[in-house]
């Protein structure tokens, strides 16, 4: 396989990676309505203790830099929990 073949693979993933994240962000309308809910915040430090937790054990089994993926998925979490916080107006649920 060629440079230009495998950089073009490359591409095709990081444009599915691209669309997975636009996906997760979207599920904030979803996360933030039951959020209201069951009267949580926007800021859940459990759960994203739990997402990280899940991440670092998937990365080790697959023989992945863990340090490095929970620093990606901690980027994701804030993304997901900023969108949140445009979709409410403030930085915590109203009751």
């Amino acid at each position: 396989m060629s440079l230009k073949e495998v950089r073009e693979q490359i591409q095709k993933i990081d444009d599915q990676i691209i669309e997975l994240i636009a996906q997760r962000i979207n599920l904030a309308d979803d996360v933030l309505e039951e959020k209201k809910k069951e009267g949580k915040d926007i800021d859940d430090e459990e759960q994203k203790e739990i997402v990280l937790n899940r991440i670092v054990e998937a990365a080790t089994e697959h023989n992945l830099d863990a340090g490095a993926v929970k620093r990606i998925y901690e980027i994701l979490i804030d993304m997901n929990v900023e969108r949140q916080r445009e979709l409410s107006g403030k930085g915590e649920l109203q009751p």
